[in-house]
């Protein structure tokens, strides 16, 4: 296993809509062992394929909160396929936008389809963080950002910040 480098905005990767897994090889159980070590050690609760720089439609997510009781879940080619009308608001962050916060509206309860590493269909229905951090993953393979759910003042702000830095680390 080893830690990648994080992708960080204002790099375009992040806009790249990711592709379709296809068959779970060696490779790509080697990217999900990857991409777990580097979320945990980031630290954080989700993280996309993107993220690290691979194009392909890979979630991993953990939300305990306890490192010695961690549940990870790995979600290939999730999508939703249900979302409550209810909504709720979450402040969130990302792995890819460093120290920056930002509430997000977003539906409370969603159902998601996706392939385990076994590469069996199988479906699950979320609630509360986990629902969010589904949704804010599944936003990544589609090349949106959490910023994306923002006022634009707001999203303008943090994309010019993150721009002059760097072009700051560049020079």
């Amino acid at each position: 296993m080893t830690i990648r480098p994080l992708v960080i905005l204002p790099d375009p990767i992040l806009r790249k809509i990711s592709e379709p897994v296809g068959p779970v090889t060696d490779e790509v159980r080697t990217l999900v062992a990857d991409m777990l070590e580097t979320m945990y050690d980031a630290p954080g609760v989700g993280l996309a394929a993107i993220q690290i720089g691979v194009a392909k439609r890979v979630v991993t997510i953990d939300t305990s909160k306890d490192e010695d009781d961690r549940r990870p879940q790995i979600f290939l080619d999730p999508e939703i396929v249900w979302s409550s009308d209810e909504k709720r608001v979450y402040d969130e962050g990302c792995l890819s936008i460093p120290e920056y916060y930002g509430e997000v509206e977003r539906p409370d309860r969603v159902r998601v389809r996706f392939r385990g590493l076994d590469g069996a269909t199988q479906e699950i229905e979320a609630d509360g963080l986990l629902a969010t951090c589904i949704q804010h993953e599944i936003d990544h393979l589609d090349g949106v950002l959490f910023i994306d759910h923002l006022s634009k003042l707001k999203r303008d702000r943090v994309v010019k910040k993150f721009a002059k830095a760097a072009k700051r680390d560049a020079a």
